[in-house]
C-alpha cells in the first residue's frame, strides 16, 4: 500500500494482550482502538507513518504508551514533516498527570516535540531525525536527556554527506552510539548551521565529550557558493565541545576548519577548544601547513597541540 493511498484501518475491537512485538506501516487506528490499550506485554513497538494527517494526536499516543510498562524499544517514524507549531497547538487531554514514565525503555526514536511528556530513566539509545528547517528549538530535548540515568558521552562523530548531517555520540570506551541525530538538508553551510544550533543548545550535556570527529562526504548538490561555511557557525559548533582533547578532521574539511581555527585580532588562543591536546587530519601534500597558525598560537600560549596525520 503506498503512503499516499488510504491508510489501513485496523478494527476498533482488535485486541492482543499477549503480543510482544508489533510493527505497523501505513495504518490508521481509531481513537477508541483497544489494540494498544490491551497490548500490555509489548516489548517492541514500531509505527511508520507516511502521511502525518493520518496519524493520531501525540496525546492519544501518550495515553496508549501508558499501558505498556514493559516496553523496551519504541520507534515512531513520520516520513514527512509536521511543523512543531502544529504539535504545540494541540490541546492536552492526557488522563495521567503531566507526563508518562516508561521504566524499561532502552531505545527511543521519535520527534523532539513529544518528549516533553515522557520520562525514560533506563534509556540507553536515543535516535532523533530532524526535517529540513531553518531554526531549531530543543529545550525539551535537553530536559528529556537529563532525566535519563544511563546515557553519558565520551566521543562524538559528525558526518556531513550529500543530503544530511548525521551525528553519533558514544559513551566512554563504547563502540555502540547512545545518541544519534540526523538533520535532513543538502548544502554544507546549511548542515553546519543546523548542527551548530542544535548542539549549542545542548552543550551542557556534551561537557564530558573528549574525542570529536568531523567527516565529509561528497556534496554533489552543493555549489561553490554553499560549500564555504561561515566560520562563526563552525566556531559555534566547536564551542559545544569545550572539553575535547582529540579532534579528528577529514580531508574534505581541512581547509574549512583551518580557517575556523585562525585567531581573530585580540582573541585569546584558549577561547576555542581550550583542552585540545591532539589534532588529527587526513589529506595529501602539505595540507597540515594550514593548521600552522593555530598550532603556533597554542604553543605560544603554553598549551601545545600535537598535529598528527595518520
Amino acid at each position: 500500500m503506498g503512503y499516499e493511498s488510504s491508510a489501513l484501518m485496523l478494527p476498533e475491537t482488535l485486541q492482543a494482550p499477549h503480543l510482544h512485538h508489533l510493527s505497523l506501516m501505513g495504518f490508521a487506528l481509531p481513537i477508541g482502538s483497544r489494540l494498544l490499550t490491551t497490548a500490555v506485554g509489548l516489548i517492541t513497538l514500531v509505527l511508520i507513518v507516511g502521511n502525518p494527517h493520518n496519524f493520531f494526536q501525540p496525546n492519544t499516543l501518550l495515553r496508549w504508551l501508558s499501558f505498556m510498562p514493559h516496553l523496551e524499544t519504541l520507534m515512531i517514524a513520520i516520513l514527512s514533516p509536521v511543523p512543531n507549531r502544529d504539535v504545540e497547538r494541540q490541546p492536552v487531554h492526557i488522563p495521567i498527570t503531566t507526563h508518562i514514565t516508561l521504566p524499561n525503555l532502552r531505545r527511543f526514536e521519535f520527534r523532539e516535540a513529544v518528549v516533553r511528556r515522557i520520562t525514560v530513566p533506563r534509556l540507553e539509545k536515543l535516535d532523533i531525525w530532524f526535517f529540513k528547517q531553518l531554526t531549531f528549538s530543543v529545550p525539551r530535548l535537553l530536559q528529556f536527556i537529563n532525566t535519563t540515568e544511563n546515557i553519558g558521552f565520551g566521543s562524538a562523530k559528525f558526518k556531513f554527506s550529500m543530503d544530511m548531517v548525521h551525528v553519533e555520540v558514544y559513551p566512554h570506551e563504547a563502540e555502540m552510539y547512545a545518541l544519534s541525530m540526523k538533520v535532513s538538508c543538502w548544502h554544507l553551510d546549511w548542515q553546519v548551521s543546523s548542527a551548530a544550533q542544535i548542539f549549542h543548545s545542548l552543550s551542557q550535556i556534551f561537557s564530558t565529550v573528549e574525542h570529536l570527529t568531523l567527516e565529509h562526504g561528497v556534496h554533489s548538490r552543493s555549489s561553490e557558493e554553499h560549500s564555504e561555511v561561515d566560520r562563526t557557525e563552525w566556531r559555534k559548533l566547536l564551542r559545544s565541545f569545550n572539553n575535547v582533547k582529540t579532534l579528528r578532521i577529514d580531508d574534505g574539511l581541512v581547509e574549512e576548519l583551518s580557517r575556523c581555527l585562525r585567531l581573530d585580532d585580540g582573541e585569546h588562543p584558549l577561547e576555542l577548544l581550550p583542552e585540545l591536546q591532539e589534532l588529527r587530519y587526513t589529506g595529501s601534500g602539505n595540507t597540515g601547513d594550514a593548521f600552522t597558525p593555530f598550532i603556533d598560537a597554542r604553543q605560544n600560549a603554553g598549551r601545545a597541540v600535537t598535529l598528527v596525520r595518520p
